[in-house]
């Protein structure tokens, strides 16, 4: 049962085909590409005609192997999504959530509707690119393409929508956009019409594992391959992600490592409450009608920034080179709190780290081995603060800290990170979002009866490298002076 999982990250794709034989699933990367957004003037894009091309690619690939795939299925990042007329085109090429446009949007949005009235009717944290706030921005902006648009389709929706014609959205990513309400599992009118966007752009909500269309005949022909189901799975990258969680135990803890941090629980039902408000939690849904409870961590974007930042001034590190450098910089020097709003925009890292550890009156790193831990160290810290605050939220205690995607092969922040929350880490798969995106094709088709059945195949299909926690006095020190210095302490 070969399978075809398309797995889109915020700076590369990749296509995976996996075989399920004798319980044991086997994947292969048979595609890798660039998803590099394209500036032009003052925004940022994504460039999702090449991102389209490249599903395609991915296609001939696989019938230059020989294979003739039973299903596809796409995941990428969430929130960003494109506009389709009513020609049925494409109305422009989608913002990049990076882009200046919702700048203070967000704020006006909760002044005009109340934060209260949001949160208690999507359980969405408050993040400025929200869907619901790029929205607004455009409609702020006065933009044409709100006054041509007769459909709005996510990254996953739109890229289906290319290959079968077929227009769905999907649940895991829908709840995503803070425009969806769980509890009465529909979009939410109130907040569309308080954002002046019309209730018709949105249709139905497939949910994961639904088939949501073949390839349509223009593209069979074009190809010379043959009639592909397309099923839509958690679309959400982090939602397949968290399928492919090796858990045996029904109650855990996971961090989704990569360009973005995601660190949460699973839970049956939204948590909708003062705490999860307060701390700014979220509620995303999952495989199952699941919700990822979870917080959004900066990540690995701030390193891989700052490499690209000394890449332009004519240096070369390779990410085992930054790792080497780090491991040789004297530990804990200084600190900073990765989702300060200093970091979220591209730019140059080193300037803004240095600038945030002035502000705090805190020695200022200068070479890239000490830039490096103090990013390192910082998010081991940052994932053992929120890891707390998911124990308060959940009313749930942890043995450790399942770690999954490609964050993990940074051996260097999976050993912190135990040392940091002083509990057991077990880091795998590192393809976690496409072994999820090919696991829920597989329920679809009836090989796993449910998530539960398909995590166990998945535990014993890979390596789970486990990580025991050490130095705890020198790390618990760190963590005092990490919630001194960004100023974090659970209420």
């Amino acid at each position: 049962m070969s399978v075809l999982a398309y797995d889109l990250g915020a700076s590369s794709g990749r296509v995976l085909l996996g075989k399920l034989t004798d319980s044991r699933i086997v994947v292969e990367e048979i595609h890798r590409f660039s998803n590099d957004p394209v500036k032009v003037g003052e925004r940022l894009h994504w460039d999702i005609l090449r991102l389209y091309h490249e599903v395609q690619q991915g296609l001939l690939k696989a019938k230059h192997m020989g294979v003739n795939p039973s299903s596809l299925a796409i995941d990428s990042w969430a929130v960003d999504f494109g506009l389709i007329g009513e020609t049925g085109e494409l109305l422009g090429n989608p913002y990049h959530y990076r882009d200046w446009h919702t700048h203070g949007v967000m704020e006006n949005v909760q002044k005009r509707l109340g934060k209260e009235f949001i949160f208690q009717r999507t359980g969405i944290q408050f993040l400025t690119f929200n869907t619901i706030y790029q929205l607004a921005a455009m409609r702020k902006m006065s933009s044409p393409l709100l006054e041509q648009a007769t459909h709005f389709l996510m990254i996953p929706d739109l890229l289906r929508y290319f290959l079968t014609g077929e227009m769905f959205h999907e649940f895991s990513n829908a709840t995503s956009t803070q425009l969806y309400h769980p509890l009465q599992q529909k979009w939410d009118d109130e907040l569309l019409s308080g954002i002046n966007i019309p209730r018709s752009w949105f249709g139905e909500v497939l949910e994961p594992g639904s088939v949501a269309g073949t390839i349509r005949s223009s593209v069979m022909t074009d190809l010379g391959v043959g009639a592909i189901p397309v099923i839509a799975v958690a679309e959400h990258d982090t939602g397949s992600a968290v399928a492919a969680v090796p858990a045996l135990e029904r109650s855990f803890a996971y961090l989704s490592c990569g360009t973005w941090s995601l660190m949460g629980t699973e839970t049956a039902q939204p948590v909708i409450n003062d705490d999860t408000l307060r701390f700014n939690f979220t509620n995303e849904g999952g495989v199952g009608r699941t919700y990822r409870l979870l917080k959004n961590i900066m990540g690995l974007w701030i390193l891989q920034e700052a490499r690209r930042e000394w890449e332009r001034q004519g240096y070369s590190y390779s990410f085992p080179e930054l790792v080497r450098l780090a491991e040789q910089a004297p530990a804990f020097t200084c600190l900073i709190d990765p989702d300060d709003e200093l970091f979220l925009h591209a730019g140059d890292m080193k300037t803004r780290i240095r600038q945030y550890c002035r502000n705090t009156g805190q020695p200022l790193p200068d070479t890239p081995g000490e830039i490096t831990r103090c990013i390192l160290e910082s998010l081991a810290l940052k994932y053992c603060y929120i890891l707390e605050l998911t124990e308060r939220v959940s009313g749930q205690r942890f043995n450790g800290l399942h770690m999954v995607g490609g964050g993990i092969q940074n051996h260097l922040l999976c050993q912190w990170t135990a040392n940091s929350i002083q509990k057991p880490v077990w880091a795998g798969p590192a393809e976690a979002s496409a072994i999820g995106n090919l696991a829920v094709q597989w329920m679809t088709q009836r090989k796993f009866s449910d998530i539960w059945e398909a995590r166990g195949v998945i535990a014993d299909s890979i390596v789970v490298e486990e990580y025991e926690p050490a130095e705890s006095e020198a790390w618990e020190d760190a963590y005092g002076r990490f919630r001194r210095v960004t100023g974090l302490f659970v209420h």
